[in-house]
């Protein structure tokens, strides 16, 4: 009796391990697929998460969620290149350039006789 006591108590231990295992194998996936979901499309995304079975619902709490990490991302960076480029001087830059610089043009002119029969 106490033998089959320690094997249900096993198969309890067992079944528990495999269920933390199964659990924490999808958070890692779930918790993967949200951070570079910024980089994904949503039909990718969905791929991705697909075989986690995840409820509906789920699904498309998470898909909410990447297309909110990446619209906040897209801003964020917008904002900072923004800032970036209102801090540069063009004109001073420009002149810089011309100060380190040759400028060399060349053309070429052709000159050609009128037909005199031919109207302009």
């Amino acid at each position: 009796m106490a033998s089959d006591d320690s094997h249900k108590k096993d198969d309890k231990e067992h079944l528990s391990g495999d269920l933390k295992g199964l659990l924490g194998d999808t958070v890692k996936k779930v918790f993967t697929a949200g951070v570079s979901a910024a980089f994904m499309t949503e039909e990718n995304l969905r791929a991705y998460v697909s075989e986690l079975k995840l409820p509906k619902e789920a699904l498309n709490l998470l898909i909410q969620g990447a297309n909110k990490s990446k619209d906040e991302m897209t801003q964020r960076v917008t904002k900072e290149i923004v800032g970036i480029i209102q801090k540069i001087d063009f004109v001073k830059e420009a002149s810089k350039f011309a100060e380190t610089h040759k400028f060399k043009i060349t053309a070429e002119i052709d000159i050609v006789k009128k037909d005199p029969t031919k109207p302009d």
